[in-house]
């Protein structure tokens, strides 16, 4: 469920990788772990060219459906996963 926490916290708004490491309790490899991943399956995005410490955003494919994604989110919690 990191991931999902991720995505929800950029959700409200972009964060580097420190940030998020710092707001969700993390570590900050764990963090860098994930954000590579969510990048890679198009969730997640960053300014091209951008610096280290640059921001991640939710991508426009996911702020498309992020509906979608709470409700398999709220079906995951509530059968406990």
């Amino acid at each position: 469920m990191n991931r999902a926490r991720i995505l929800e916290a950029l959700h409200e708004r972009p964060y580097n990788a420190n940030q998020l490491s710092e707001t969700l309790g993390l570590d900050h490899r764990t963090i860098r772990h994930y954000l590579e991943l969510l990048q890679k399956n198009g969730l997640v995005s960053r300014p091209s060219g951008e610096a280290y410490a640059s921001p991640y955003f939710v991508s426009p494919y996911l702020e498309g459906n992020y509906a979608v994604f709470e409700e398999i989110r709220k079906k995951l919690l509530s059968s406990g996963r």
